[in-house]
């Protein structure tokens, strides 16, 4: 996606979460490098539920190569005519990839200034396109930091509606190994956003 102004200034609670959409983005965009398995394998965890998911994944990160993550992240995401799952919001919602959602999320993409990048030919409604544009709107990527209300509208149409069945179906899969706590992280992540997203809602009426 395309960058823009990086904000002047963000709360700190508010860039953990860019980071985490980024992070997340990161790992279902592509295999992960060894770089990034070394910077998984460097986290850690506290006792929460998202803590504790944060630390398996960096235990099994230390033990894995990047060929055996390259082959899990091949047979979940691609496969010979395509992978143990469909990342993408059209699926999850009418079972059917290039539908309605794309359409909705292309035209919302429009009205917030967010572009796709050149060298990316998937649809845009995939699970690390789309944090990765929660991110950008955080982050000011696309121009101004982007409104709580803005981001609440854009997670609550685009991401909450599936995006935790994606996550549940990913800790689940047979083919999960490293990626299923990868899985325990986005599912919990989506519940915290949620119930946020809810949180501010109130105490703005």
């Amino acid at each position: 996606m395309s960058n823009t102004a990086e904000a002047n200034f963000i709360p700190e609670e508010d860039l953990l979460r860019a980071d985490l959409y980024d992070y997340l983005a990161a790992l279902l965009s592509r295999p992960p490098t060894g770089e990034l398995l070394g910077k998984t394998a460097e986290l850690s965890g506290d006792d929460s539920e998202l803590g504790q998911a944060i630390y398996a994944l960096s235990r099994l990160a230390k033990a894995t190569k990047t060929s055996s993550a390259e082959r899990e992240f091949n047979a979940l995401f691609i496969g010979m005519a395509r992978g143990e799952l469909l990342p993408y919001a059209s699926f999850y919602l009418t079972g059917f990839l290039n539908e309605k959602p794309l359409a909705t999320l292309r035209r919302d993409m429009l009205g917030l200034a967010i572009e796709r990048a050149a060298n990316v030919f998937e649809p845009e409604d995939n699970i690390a396109s789309l944090c990765e544009m929660m991110a950008g709107m955080i982050r000011g990527r696309f121009g101004s930091p982007a409104d709580v209300s803005i981001q609440r509208d854009f997670f609550n149409k685009h991401i909450g509606p599936w995006a935790s069945h994606f996550f549940k179906d990913l800790e689940g899969a047979k083919n999960s190994v490293l990626y299923a706590p990868v899985g325990t992280v986005g599912r919990v992540f989506m519940g915290i956003e949620r119930e946020g997203f809810r949180m501010a809602s109130e105490s703005s009426t």
